[in-house]
């Protein structure tokens, strides 16, 4: 791994080490986190898998926060010795990547350097990091908060997002402002809030043609908001106008053409005595918002769109996850955007009644479909995109024995909407956990996904043998009995110390995607040995 980072390492330690030592006296305390990933790769004929030249992968993080009474700094350092396999290229080699420093008082707020932040639900503008995607779009500037007796929030922001290694010469400046009604006439059982945001994008024009084509170096979004809550009903509302943006498309004599984003985002809810239900609508329109503009990489963005359907953990089960469809231009299919929605369903059966029993019962159902648009500027829709059925039951039968079994039924257009044609799947979980002792339990999944479609049929299974607090072992096997006769097996074990853990496991990996939230990156397949190391102090 590179020298730089031992030593930048080492040297950040020894200052921890100091500034751990004078806490006492100057009331100040040091925090920090150190995460490592290092992957070694191997030739896989079964799989087809092919292994770097070096053979090796790591992705490595190190955060450190001094906090003082009302100040607060920190930095973190990132070192790709190389990125680990199917990461954004542009994460190499070693950097100081974030800095900042933060005065947070009663009323205010001022942070110089990077920051995170989001405006509403972050369709409009969303700065994070995802360590699992490869994503840090933090921006660097400048951020002012400002709460004026609970009756109005205003923030404004002002820099660079980072992407990669750099930080880009995208500027972004916003403002985002929200007025408590409630507060102000002193509600006590109702909350009603109005919101609103404005984003200013800049980024110079590159293309000759684009400028002549009536092509600006800047993006004007805008967002409004409405929140409510009373007696356990919530009812949220939100528009976005994005702002004009420009596809290359040729077609007759222009090069260009401009489409106007836009999105609206409905949610009702209710939670009350048990039950709890959420129903979301949601419509998009060419809601691609770029740090870079015509660079394709996973990283490069600046807002979030999050697929709003049920997020699973199970192998088979995200085998193939939705991602929202936020708008793309080719020259055989032109898809603008999506509209759908979810019902999603919670009730818990208490103890002591017939279905509920002696522990209880817990019930989780939801729907999901999305639908491509068959007209921009409208709400008529085309050819599905995805749709989801889903009921899992939690029971904790005795002290020992708890029960989850999920069922769902997954449709999905392999051609993202551009044909009719869509795979179906039905996949069946399930999850038993038993504790013989306090401090030794095990935890078993079992998993069948049947489909006619693709690769046809499959089956997984996972044992996990847990010694409290500290070891953790287990094995699984991921089986495609319906096509490719391959097993993707895994086998790990983990040992956590106070707040250190460490994680060692080999296997093979499908190819596919890794989701969080709606926002996925394509792996490739490998198989290899992975170290994993984590630890704060």
């Amino acid at each position: 791994m590179n020298k730089l980072f031992f030593r930048t390492l080492a040297l950040l330690t020894l200052v921890s080490a100091a500034a751990g030592a004078q806490e006492t006296k100057n009331k100040g305390y040091l925090t920090g986190s150190f995460e490592t990933n290092t992957n070694y790769y191997k030739d896989d004929s079964k799989t087809k898998a092919e292994s770097p030249d070096d053979h090796f992968g790591s992705n490595n993080y190190l955060k450190l926060d001094y906090y003082h009474g009302k100040f607060t700094a920190g930095i973190q350092l990132e070192a790709y010795e190389p990125a680990l396999y199917g990461y954004p290229s542009e994460l190499e080699k070693a950097k100081m990547t974030n800095y900042y420093a933060s005065w947070v008082d009663k009323n205010f707020s001022i942070t110089a350097g990077t920051f995170y932040d989001q405006f509403g639900s972050g369709l409009l503008f969303r700065s994070w990091e995802d360590r699992a995607l490869g994503l840090n779009n933090a921006v660097m500037g400048a951020r002012f908060t400002y709460n004026y007796k609970n009756l109005v929030a205003f923030k404004a922001i002002w820099g660079a997002p980072r992407f990669g290694m750099e930080f880009s010469d995208t500027q972004v400046r916003g403002a985002d402002l929200s007025f408590s009604l409630s507060n102000l006439l002193n509600w006590q059982s109702t909350s009603l809030a109005i919101e609103a945001s404005a984003l200013n994008r800049y980024e110079k024009i590159q293309m000759v043609d684009l400028q002549e084509e009536g092509g600006k170096p800047y993006t004007n979004g805008f967002s409004g908001r409405v929140n409510f809550e009373r007696n356990g009903f919530t009812a949220k509302g939100e528009y976005v106008d994005g702002g004009n943006k420009f596809y290359a498309f040729a077609h007759d004599d222009k090069q260009y053409v401009r489409k106007r984003a836009n999105a609206q985002l409905l949610e009702l809810g209710y939670s009350k005595n048990g039950l709890g239900i959420n129903l979301t609508g949601r419509r998009l329109e060419w809601m691609d918002s770029k740090i870079i503009s015509d660079n394709t990489s996973t990283s490069n963005l600046l807002n979030y769109v999050p697929a709003m359907c049920t997020q699973y953990t199970y192998l088979l089960t995200t085998l193939h996850p939705y991602t929202p469809q936020i708008g793309s231009m080719t020259n055989s299919y032109t898809n603008s955007g999506e509209m759908g929605g979810q019902l999603d369903v919670f009730y818990y059966f208490k103890r002591g009644t017939a279905i509920g029993g002696k522990r209880g019962l817990k019930v989780h159902g939801n729907f999901s479909t999305y639908y491509a648009l068959s007209e921009e500027g409208t709400a008529k829709t085309g050819n599905m995109l995805f749709r989801d059925f889903s009921v899992d039951v939690e029971k904790q039968w005795t002290k020992e024995f708890k029960m989850n079994l999920l069922y769902s039924m997954q449709e999905y257009s392999p051609s993202y909407g551009a044909t009719k044609v869509t795979n179906l799947s039905n996949i069946f979980v399930a999850d038993l956990l038993y504790k013989f002792t306090p401090d030794f339990s095990t935890r078993l999944e079992l998993q069948y996904l049947t489909s006619q479609e693709n690769e046809k049929d499959w089956m997984a299974a996972l044992l996990e043998v847990n010694f409290a607090p500290s070891w953790s072992i287990y094995g699984s096997d991921m089986y495609n009995h319906g096509d490719t006769k391959v097993h993707y097996y895994n086998v790990g074990v983990s040992y956590a110390k106070s707040r250190t853990r460490i994680a060692l496991s080999y296997g093979r990996n499908k190819e596919g995607y890794v989701c969080s939230g709606g926002v996925c990156r394509l792996i490739q397949a490998y198989t290899g040995a992975n170290l994993s190391i984590t630890t704060s102090f």
